[in-house]
């Protein structure tokens, strides 16, 4: 490359206002240690990709990035997958030779450091618990998240409705459940009168998507005392933003339930928070880890859902940030809203690999200064293609960079800190007991239990007739009536055919006397004409 490159790098990330420094860009395989590649506070909420094979340091980019933000005073919520993001509690190891290298490169004055953290979990197992009701969602979220079409989730819309109307709390899957089974039972059908009713065929559906949650480990995850969102927005005395670390290595293998974790926090985020435009620095940094994960098992309602969010969440100020291995994994419709990107190494092994590194290419801003596929396929560990958004929202140029080291431990905590810092965390006191109160399932099971003992008792005395009672009548008197009908029906074919055959048996003996008739007749005339005929012959 020549000076012309040096000069773009550097009129492309100049900045006049505070930011994070990715690193530095690469002119071949030399560093320019004077210039940083970076982008400003006030464009992080634009949302953006981090990218890359597996071991190329997409983890450690994100771990430099929210940490830099916590010094900002910026609030950040890392769902990690793997464990492997703990080590932001404590600081990093300055004699690591990797560190010490790599600081050397980029001139870089380093000061390892840990950050406030909070760790959460949805099992409860690792962290403070995560709980939301099923009222918060509301009908159309858990439509979504159950994978329902327009009837049932309009079945839950009138299902919410009547609870709301008769003072029924869903809290958990076990009240919605118990609603859903009284309302489609006899019982529930007088409820249902002004709201309408449930085909059995819908309520089956909804039950097992109910069921099929379950499994998932969602039981854990609905129910009180519910997530406050505005636990995840606090700032220690000193200024730092606070890391709420979601510990998810533990539910993995349950990708239903960590899809609606991420629904719910999203809308809950979308709604609670109020409008601000441009703000000089995010309020929040929403950071996934292995976002494949939550698109491989996506229904499209979940993902509609997920962009639609992505793209007006903005406004409140968040910004929400995937770590994935190849930007196809992201759906087109998501990756349109993400205005920063750090593409680490992509390696070719398959036509298919082949494939995406050519899609890839086509997603950045064209460069003279290199090929972007070959460089792709040749950055180290600890490299990236950077493009940010400038503070006037134009894209920058695309840079070869060096990325800064995380000033936090690049590894996990050992189980044991891990354990003694997530019982340490001040929401974990907060969320550690599960509190149910009475809700729909106790009211309603009561109910019924009350009704089965008046019924039971007033058994030996004279009542009126039972509705099972009524219904008998009411069918017998049907079968009656039928049956009269039918005997009618019966007498009326009888007749018409006894009218019929009469009916055949007087046209016989009309059609016998017409013959008798004209067999007189015959027998006159030949008579005549013999007499005629013979008369004439004997007188020749």
């Amino acid at each position: 490359m020549t000076g012309k490159f040096k000069d773009a790098m550097a009129a492309g990330y100049a900045l006049k206002e505070p930011a994070i420094v990715l690193g530095s860009p690469l002119d071949g395989t030399t560093v320019l240690p004077e210039i940083r590649i970076q982008v400003a506070l006030s464009m992080l909420s634009r949302h953006g990709l981090i990218a890359g094979a597996t071991g190329t340091g997409k983890t450690k980019t994100l771990q430099a990035m929210a940490g830099q933000l916590s010094l900002a005073g910026v609030p950040c919520l890392v769902a990690d997958i793997k464990g492997d993001v703990s080590g932001m509690a404590m600081p990093g190891d300055a004699a690591n030779p990797k560190v010490k290298e790599r600081v050397s490169d980029l001139k870089l004055a380093f000061k390892p450091a840990g950050h406030p953290v909070e760790f959460l979990s949805l099992s409860g197992k690792m962290g403070a618990q995560i709980r939301a009701s099923v009222h918060s969602f509301g009908p159309l979220l858990l439509g979504r998240v159950l994978d329902l079409n327009d009837t049932q989730t309009s079945i839950l819309s009138m299902v919410f409705k009547y609870c709301d109307d008769n003072s029924l709390a869903l809290l958990d899957l076990k009240d919605l459940a118990t609603t859903l089974k009284f309302l489609g039972g006899v019982a529930g059908k007088a409820a249902l009168a002004d709201y309408g009713g449930i085909s059995p065929a819908s309520l089956g559906v909804i039950l097992r998507a109910i069921v099929t949650l379950q499994q998932q480990g969602a039981d854990d995850f609905f129910g009180e005392p519910e997530f406050d969102v505005d636990d995840l927005l606090r700032v220690t005395s000193d200024g730092q933003g606070v890391l709420s670390i979601l510990e998810l290595s533990d539910v993995m293998d349950k990708p239903a339930l960590f899809s609606t974790f991420m629904l719910w926090m999203l809308a809950q985020l979308y709604h609670a928070l109020p409008e601000v435009g441009d703000l000089p620095k995010p309020k929040l940094c929403f950071f996934f880890d292995e976002a494949h994960l939550l698109f491989d098992t996506a229904s499209k309602a979940l993902l509609d859902e997920v962009e639609r969010t992505v793209r007006l969440i903005r406004s409140k100020g968040v910004g929400v940030y995937f770590i994935t291995q190849v930007p196809t994994d992201v759906p087109s419709s998501v990756l349109a809203q993400l205005g920063n990107r750090v593409q680490h190494a992509l390696r070719v092994f398959t036509a298919d690999d082949s494939d995406k590194l050519k899609k890839t290419v086509r997603t950045f801003p064209i460069t003279t200064f290199f090929d972007t596929g070959e460089r792709l396929t040749s950055l180290g560990i600890g490299e990236a293609l950077v493009t940010v958004l400038s503070p006037n929202g134009v894209p920058t140029p695309l840079a070869p960079t060096r990325l800064v080291p995380p000033d936090s431990l690049m590894a996990a905590l050992p189980a044991d800190q891990l354990e003694a810092r997530s019982k340490a965390g001040a929401l974990y006191a907060k969320y550690a007991q599960a509190v149910d109160p009475q809700s729909a399932h106790e009211i309603i099971s009561a109910r019924l239990a009350s009704a089965a003992a008046q019924a039971r008792a007033g058994a030996g005395a004279p009542a009126g007739p039972t509705p099972a009672q009524i219904r008998a009548q009411a069918n017998a008197a049907q079968k009656a009536m039928d049956r009269a009908n039918r005997e009618a029906a019966s007498q009326a074919r009888a007749q018409a055919r006894e009218a019929a055959a009469e009916e055949r048996a007087q046209q016989r003996a009309r059609l016998q006397r017409q013959r008798e008739i004209a067999q007189v007749g015959t027998t006159v005339l030949r008579g005549v004409m013999g007499t005629l005929f013979g008369s004439s012959r004997r007188r020749r």
